[in-house]
């Protein structure tokens, strides 16, 4: 799981160097984007078998699509064949003229090598998400706000406005500010500015900090009612069927979930709830690919509002129609799907590219440097070393942490996981902080430099 956590330019980064690495490699991902940019073979587990197809994960769902229907077709044949043997022996068995007709069908069918039918993993959603209250034409207005942590500038005069029905993405680097933008427009972060709520609007939010919340004493179906008491049981049963929690698993202790069990409950209380305006901070972290698709089809199904921070791009790409991202310390938006993103994001970066170089062209017969200024050059390297090395220190500590955090002992324990969660949120705002400084240390230097 190298993506894990990792922002989307981390990811691209990593992408580059996977596809240039001259070794072998061998990944295990829940990220559609990411293997089919790097992969040439997958293999599924599957019934305790191993199953290789040679190409990108696009490749292995069209062929594994083909190789399913033809075991359908072989299942359904193999079955037609066995109920008319069987048909013939009951008809036949005692009639002594048939009975070595009878015997010698009963033999082959104890020969059969049985197939089996496919075992669908794709989940259909059979729920209807709903709530009271539409809200008006203007969900959100945010106009002129802006947000600091100390010295620490997040926001500066930004402008925001959520229109009914809009799916929006959020995306960029950690510790731009994304996570304190969805706390700003749930109106737990203060700001300086205006945050106006439109009418009848409801909120629901969704944080996988929010996993510690669920009653672990409880079981799933008990979960899903102490959150909304006016659904029939059966209703409860066919959500968390969608979210699959299926049979007798709707019964089971919160406390023995795994990770990635505890996140689809949470999303399945988040979508049950009388919301019209949805939060939703990394909703696939810790889910595999069916519960991703999954998560998919409700959003698609959902009739309200919502803002999702991901990093996941197809996932995006599923269900987004604007783009969120925060650049210069604003909050900017472009009105489309992430595909159109991507390609206007690869003009404008060539056209900067395009002007930086025109612009370093023009410069002919540099002045020497004086002294104060090779001065400030020598105290600016040293100063860019001393925060590279504090990087990698915050770096190392933040691996140590996720190390401990993997560990059963403190996953299964509530009380040390919030202990490290606290522990990973410090550092990770501590490590933000410092990428800051290095940058503006670097653009000084580079100014100084040219």
């Amino acid at each position: 799981e190298p993506t894990n956590h990792l922002d989307l330019p981390s990811i691209e980064w990593l992408e580059k160097y996977v596809c240039n690495y001259d070794g072998a490699l061998i990944i295990i991902s829940h990220d559609q984007e990411f293997l089919d940019k790097t992969v040439n073979k997958i293999v599924e587990t599957k019934n305790s078998i191993l199953n290789q197809y040679n190409g990108t994960y696009s490749f292995y769902m069209a062929e594994r699509e083909l190789r399913n229907e033809i075991q359908g077709n072989a299942f359904k044949n193999q079955q037609k064949k066995i109920k008319e043997a069987e048909q013939f022996i009951n008809r036949f068995k005692a009639k002594a003229t048939k009975a070595r007709q009878v015997q010698s069908r009963v033999k082959a069918l104890e020969k059969v090598d049985l197939i089996e039918d496919v075992e669908e993993d794709t989940v259909a959603i059979n729920f209807q998400f709903k709530f009271s209250r539409p809200t008006g034409k203007v969900v959100l207005d945010l106009k002129d706000f802006s947000k600091s942590f100390g010295e620490k500038l997040i926001f500066k005069n930004s402008n925001a406005t959520v229109l009914k029905g809009d799916k929006i993405a959020l995306i960029g680097a950690n510790g731009k500010g994304k996570s304190t933008l969805l706390r700003i427009i749930s109106g737990t972060e203060p700001i300086e500015g205006v945050r106006e709520m439109g009418h009848n609007v409801s909120q629901g939010f969704f944080a996988q900090h929010q996993l510690e919340s669920l009653n672990m004493d409880n079981d799933l179906i008990q979960e899903l009612k102490d959150m909304a008491s006016d659904h029939t049981e059966l209703e409860l049963r066919s959500l968390l069927g969608s979210f699959l929690f299926v049979g007798d698993d709707v019964f089971k202790k919160l406390k023995i979930l795994s990770g990635g069990e505890k996140s689809r409950v949470a999303l399945a209380k988040t979508l049950i709830d009388d919301s019209n305006f949805l939060m939703l901070d990394e909703p696939t972290n810790h889910l595999d690919f069916t519960s991703t698709e999954m998560l998919i089809q409700a959003l698609r199904q959902y009739e309200g509002t919502f803002i999702a921070v991901s990093h996941n791009r197809h996932f995006i790409k599923e269900v987004a129609n604007k783009i969120w991202f925060i650049e210069n310390h604003e909050l900017k938006e472009f009105p489309g799907g992430m595909d159109e993103f991507n390609y206007w994001m690869s003009n404008r970066n060539l056209e900067e590219e395009e002007i930086s170089k025109k612009a370093k062209e023009k410069k002919v017969n540099t002045k020497p440097k004086s002294n104060e200024d090779q001065n400030k050059i020598r105290k600016l390297k040293k100063e860019i070393e001393s925060i590279e090395n504090d990087i990698d220190n915050k770096e190392k500590e933040k691996r140590k942490i996720e190390g401990e955090m993997s560990k059963p002992s403190v996953y299964g324990n509530p009380d040390e996981m919030a202990k490290y969660v606290n522990l990973a949120d410090e550092n990770e705002k501590i490590l933000s902080e410092k990428n800051e400084i290095w940058e503006t240390l670097l653009i000084e230097l580079e100014e100084l430099e040219n």
